[in-house]
Order: C-alpha cells, then structure tokens, then sequence
C-alpha cells in the first residue's frame, strides 16, 4: 500500500493510498467514502474489504480522501465540486493501468460517484453501495430520470437489506432509469454492512470482473 497525493482540476492536493495486485493491473478502481461530516474517510471497513478484494482480482486501487476531509486540501463542498476530487482520482489510477475504470462509491460517495461518472467517459462501470435514496444529510439530488437514461454502462446498485438510507424499494425505482443496472441486497445488515463486509466486498469484485474488461 503507497501513500499519495494527486492534484483536482480547482488546484487542491488530495490524499489517497493505491494498492497495486501481485502481478500486472488488468483494470483500474476508485473508492469514494461516505460523508465526511459523519465519520466518513477512505479508512472505513467496507472500503478496505473492498479494496482489497480488487486487488486481489487484479485492479489498481486508490482510495482516497474527498477534500476537507483529514489531510485532504479544502473544504467540505456538499458533494458538488467533490465530482472534481472523483475526476482527479480516475486520472490519477489510470497511470497505474491504461486500462477501462471502475468507481466504486459508498453513502456520500455513492452519490457523488454518480454525477461524475455521466460526464467522464473514463468510467467504465460503478458500484453504488448504500446509494442514499432517503439521505439523513443534504446532498445534491439524484439526476432526473432523462439524464440517467444516458448513462448505459454497467451499474451496480448494493445494499444491506436493512438499510434505511437505500431501501430496496427505492433502489429498484432507480434503476428502472439506469439502462444497465443490477441490485444485490445483502442480508441482516443496514447501512454500515457491519460484519458483512467480507461478502458484500465479493459481490463488487464479481461485478467488477463481469463490467470492466481487461484493458
């Protein structure tokens, strides 16, 4: 695991560890964390299982730290120009592999790994864990149904089956506007997916694998 530090478009320095597999990358991945005003970082269990399962399948992995959070340039921006800090990571993983990314988002992240993937053609897939349908936070609202109909790359939509931010009425309301989507719940877990973060990590590097070719 290597620590860095990469550069967004508005000119801030963001934290992030790349975690590289054993032999050649076939793929690239980034992982953004939940809200940083509730704990959220690049730190947190389901991050790492998740991390770790990608490597493990042959991705090169950054995760990092949205800005304002911990040793993260900036402010808290309220999810909207964190789609810089998204962007600034794809660029900065695709030096490690020249191959197709995937972005991985949690909570927060899931949210804002959304908005920036419908203009970043770099994305070749997402995994939206605990997409926060009903958020307890402020966030920027969902796309409308129009422009999520654009995006006709692969989508995984994963939650716990308990989980009161992404229920699975709601995930499955949006994924009728994805063109590409799939819902995985996992059960006896909320949102947090505590102790079951080994199994719902397997089920986005299966994705993974299934999504994003090999560059």
């Amino acid at each position: 695991m290597d620590a860095i530090r990469f550069p967004t478009a508005d000119g801030l320095s963001l934290e992030g560890e790349l975690r590289l597999p054993d032999g050649p990358a076939r793929a690239s991945a980034v992982l953004c964390h939940a809200h940083p005003r509730m704990g959220g970082s690049k730190d947190h269990p389901i991050l790492w299982a998740i991390r770790g399962e990608l490597a493990d399948r042959g991705f090169a992995v950054l995760a990092f730290n949205f800005r304002g959070t911990m040793r993260s340039d900036g402010t808290h921006a309220g999810g909207r120009a964190e789609v810089r800090d998204v962007a600034g990571a794809v660029a900065r993983v695709r030096e490690e592999s020249g191959g197709p990314t995937l972005v991985v988002g949690w909570s927060f992240g899931a949210n804002v790994a959304l908005r920036e993937a419908l203009d970043d053609d770099r994305v070749a897939a997402l995994a939206l864990v605990g997409f926060p349908i009903s958020p307890s936070v402020d966030l920027p609202p969902t796309p409308p149904p129009a422009e999520l109909r654009l995006l006709r790359r692969p989508v995984l939509l994963l939650s716990g089956e308990h989980d009161e931010h992404s229920p699975a009425a709601g995930l499955e309301e949006l994924a009728a506007s994805l063109p590409r989507a799939e819902i995985a719940l996992v059960p006896g877990t909320d949102h947090h997916l505590w102790r079951r973060e080994r199994e719902a990590a397997a089920i986005v590097g299966a994705f993974a694998e299934r999504a994003v070719p090999p560059g």
